[in-house]
């Protein structure tokens, strides 16, 4: 308990360098900002929480109107690196993705080698089931010929 208030305390005496609450400070008049003590600027730092809205790589914002509709409306667009924790289904639907785009590839692969050695054993003359062919040979002399 004892190290608790200490940690507080501590905290209390560095809450104006705090990135949210100098932020906040610094858009205030001096004779405002110097008003708070720090005891209220730790409420005011444990109500924002730990929500810090960083630089995003686009961030549009704007408002607009319509002819003829009396109300204004806004419009944000933000794009940057995703640093939220991820909720669980979105944990789910993000593995599946994963899963889905490595099987894909995966297939692919082995569909692709297939088409080679097909295409090695047919340059060779190698014929496994006589009279039967898939035409892909062919298909490949005429391609280049």
């Amino acid at each position: 308990m004892e190290k608790l208030e200490e940690f507080y305390i501590a905290e209390l005496a560095n809450i104006r360098q705090d990135p949210i609450i100098s932020k906040l400070l610094s858009k205030l008049p001096p004779e405002i900002s110097d008003s708070y003590t720090n005891e209220q600027l730790m409420g005011i730092r444990i109500a924002l929480g730990d929500r810090t809205w960083g630089k995003h790589f686009v961030d549009s914002r704007g408002t607009f109107s319509l002819p003829f509709i009396k109300w204004r409306f806004y419009y944000v667009f933000l794009l940057g690196k995703n640093k939220r924790a991820y909720t669980r289904r979105e944990k789910r639907f993000s593995l599946l993705a994963f899963s889905a785009l490595v099987l894909g590839f995966m297939l692919l692969s082995v569909l692709f080698g297939l088409l080679l050695l097909y295409l090695l054993k047919s340059s060779l003359g190698i014929n496994i089931f006589p009279e039967i062919s898939l035409g892909i040979w062919d298909w490949f002399k005429d391609l280049f010929s």
